[in-house]
């Protein structure tokens, strides 16, 4: 449904590389839309008491959905972008290790806890983010991504939790 409202972008950001690039989708709003409905559609009676959105796209579909859900907006941001005391995760990438930082008074224990990110690589950056909430004592309902890169085995790494991806490839 969502697939011909996404972009191919070959060799970026570099070669041998094929980026999916969701900014086609994102400005066609009726396609914007349906997007967030479908996430509010799918979490609407879980409970949610926080969306988590994980920097920097996840905030474009997190905050809509926290406002359709009635539930709050957490931002879970890079290092140096909370002003506040924040725990931090630092987690594995390809080459190298990066570290994602959630405040500390952001989630309450018991608390139930929907992640969103725009897609779904190798899991790092969301099993950082589940670490998070978990420490805070949330409770993860589940994690919504618009894209899956099915290829990459991202959801392993996210074993037991409900994961869902609106396009897989």
């Amino acid at each position: 449904m969502f697939k011909s409202q996404i972009r191919d972008i070959p060799d970026f950001p570099k070669q041998g590389i094929l980026f999916r690039d969701i900014t086609t989708l994102l400005k066609d709003g009726d396609a914007f839309k349906r997007a967030v409905d479908k996430f509010t559609a799918f979490y609407q009676n879980e409970g949610v008491d926080k969306v988590v959105g994980i920097e920097s796209r996840g905030f474009i579909f997190g905050a809509p959905l926290a406002y359709n859900l009635g539930a709050g907006f957490v931002p879970v941001r890079k290092p140096g972008k909370l002003p506040s005391d924040i725990y931090e995760a630092t987690y594995e990438l390809e080459y190298g290790q990066d570290t994602l930082n959630i405040h500390q008074d952001a989630i309450s224990p018991g608390q139930k806890v929907l992640l969103v990110d725009d897609l779904l690589a190798t899991g790092g950056t969301m099993g950082a983010a589940v670490q998070l909430v978990k420490r805070l004592g949330g409770i993860v309902v589940g994690i919504a991504f618009l894209v899956e890169l099915t290829d990459l085995k991202g959801r392993e790494k996210l074993a037991g939790q409900s994961v869902l991806s609106l396009v897989t490839y």
